[in-house]
């Protein structure tokens, strides 16, 4: 019920289109009750010897019948479209809501989730409401009227016969609740392989040319294979569920039909039941037993609804470590001064990352962070981001604590350029300009300049509007890291990161890169994290992280003549040149 209720706030918003097919359904099932008794009628006409006043009267009748036939057509029609309409609507409300759900949650929330998974919840679990709001609902509501309407007419024509008629509804009800509890969890079971499914086509997709590289196309085709029948299994397994359910109730309304007219023939011949009488017992009786036999698919209906309900619910409620707080205000005229004070942090409770980190960038400044793979150098730039928030301690900008701030006011003062750089299938234009929309091309072709891609660019066939492919799978590393820097500088921001933003160049663009990063000095304040240190050698401040902790902190200069672990690494450098 609790499902049923988050799901009926969602469908709210499409109460008018929802009355208007409950309308027609209502309309359809008074025409559906309406035509049998006409049909009696024209029975008892005929039954009597056909008059000339009797042809008037079949006149009048088959006419009638006409009418509701043809106005059957059109309650019909309203009664699909309108709901189906409203139920697709509901749909791609509910997408797009997951979907915005999941773009703003904290990352630790995704480091244990699969995106095919993920994906398999917003797309197919959600169609799954279709059936909820487009059959069930209509189809209920339209066995309701049409179950209590035969029994009324049925019981209006002979009450021992309907009571009769009834005998077998129990067996049906109880059936429909031991099939509820038995299917669901197979359809539950069916859709998280579906996403697990999803979640493996994505990988291997995604890694197409590692698995070529390596010769592993049949190993990762049986590990599809493994899991597309994972899938299957389940989806048989309630399938088999259902198999029996379904008829095992057309058995059991087929035993009150043999009842019917056991009954009814001995009433005919006892108490003289008239022939019209049990033509329109008859006819009514189909009516009565549509709607308990179409319990069977509205019960699967929903169990599948539901399965798939409670999946796209699990991620709406999913809690959001990181949000504003209530009071929180916008970040705005960013200076640029960067302040951490005492800051620890741990991904895993117990296993710290950070350890008491403390350190100040003033505007303007560049400052470095170097330091061994895995000491926490890339988790202090997220943390400035607030894509993760410290265990301990205080992030400031401009002496504002950004837990203070709202986070969007926040990340629009941050440019990021990420060693493991990301570009949308699109134009390189489209790329460039993604973080500020309105840039005009010249604005473009000046921040690509300035990363030292644009000749690059202008030497493609279509320029600025060549495609990039996805994931910017027809450029090189260099050229891609090098849109990343342009899209970065192109945004404007007072703070700039740039996590190896010069790994995969060779090194006379590392230099000309180096230059475009120098001349904004002064002018942003400029985080660094680099392994190649002569990429960071005019930093005004370095920080040697080493297992968490800051361990060294001044120039180039100075750290050398500290002939500590950054004199080391530097020595270390030079030999491999």
């Amino acid at each position: 019920m609790k499902t049923l209720l988050k799901l009926s706030k969602e469908a709210i918003r499409y109460k008018t289109l929802y009355i208007l097919a409950i309308l027609a359904t209502l309309s359809l099932t008074l025409v559906n009750l309406a035509a049998p008794r006409v049909l009696s009628q024209l029975t008892a006409i005929v039954k009597d010897g056909v008059t000339s006043e009797g042809l008037i009267q079949i006149r009048n009748l088959a006419l009638i019948l006409t009418g509701l036939y043809l106005s059957r057509i059109v309650f019909r029609f309203m009664s699909n479209y309108l709901a189906h309409k409203a139920a697709w609507y509901l749909v791609g409300d509910l997408r797009t809501k997951v979907y915005n759900k999941l773009a703003h949650m904290h990352l630790g929330y995704f480091h244990d989730k699969q995106t095919g998974d993920l994906m398999s919840r917003v797309v197919n679990d959600t169609r799954d409401f279709e059936l909820l709001y487009a059959h069930m609902i209509p189809e209920t509501i339209t066995n309701i009227v049409t179950f209590s309407g035969v029994l009324i007419i049925l019981l209006t024509i002979n009450p021992k016969l309907a009571l009769i008629t009834c005998a077998p509804i129990p067996l049906i009800l109880i059936s429909g609740i031991i099939f509820a509890k038995k299917v669901r969890p197979f359809f539950r079971i069916s859709q998280q392989k579906m996403g697990e499914l999803n979640g493996k086509l994505q990988d291997n997709l995604s890694g197409i040319h590692e698995i070529q590289s390596f010769g592993r196309e049949e190993y990762e085709t049986e590990r599809v294979d493994h899991k597309n029948f994972e899938h299957v299994k389940a989806m048989l397994q309630a399938l088999k569920v259902s198999a029996v359910f379904h008829p095992s109730v057309e058995f059991i309304s087929s035993i009150g039909t043999v009842l019917v007219v056991a009954f009814g023939g001995y009433l005919a011949y006892s108490e003289g039941l008239q022939v019209e009488d049990i033509v329109a017992f008859l006819l009514y009786l189909s009516l009565f037993y549509q709607p308990i036999t179409g319990l069977a698919n509205l019960v699967e209906n929903m169990q599948q609804s539901l399965a798939g309900a409670e999946r796209v619910i699990t991620i709406l409620d999913a809690p959001n470590e990181i949000e504003d707080k209530p009071n929180a205000t916008e970040l705005t005229d960013v200076k640029g001064e960067i302040t951490f004070e005492h800051v620890s942090f741990s991904y895993v409770e117990g296993i710290p990352v950070l350890d008491d980190v403390s350190f100040t960038c003033k505007p303007g400044e560049m400052l470095a962070l170097v330091g061994p793979t895995g000491v926490g150098k890339t988790t202090i730039t997220e943390l400035l981001s607030r894509f993760y928030e410290p265990s301990s301690g205080r992030i400031l900008i401009d002496g504002l604590d950004i837990q203070d701030v709202t986070i969007e006011s926040l990340r629009q003062n941050i440019s990021t350029v990420l060693q493991d750089t990301f570009l949308f299938n699109g134009t390189i234009a489209e790329n460039i300009s993604y973080a500020r929309p309105t840039a005009t091309l010249e604005e473009i072709k000046e921040a690509a300049k300035a990363a030292n891609i644009d000749q690059e660019i202008e030497a493609m066939p279509n320029g600025y509007d060549t495609e990039t492919g996805e994931r910017g799978v027809k450029l090189s590393g260099g050229q891609k890291q090098r849109i990343a820097i342009a899209r970065a500088i192109l945004r404007r921001s007072p703070i700039i990161v740039l996590d190896e933003a010069t790994a995969a160049v060779d090194v006379e663009t590392e230099q000309q890169i180096r230059n475009a990063i120098n001349s904004l000095t002064g002018k942003r304040t400029i985080i660094a994290i680099a392994h190649r240190l002569s990429t960071i050698r005019s930093a005004e401040q370095i920080l040697v992280i080493e297992d968490g902790t800051v361990v060294e902190k001044g120039t180039h200069d100075e750290l050398l003549q500290l002939n500590g672990q950054y004199a080391h690494m530097n020595e270390i450098q030079k030999e491999n040149e």
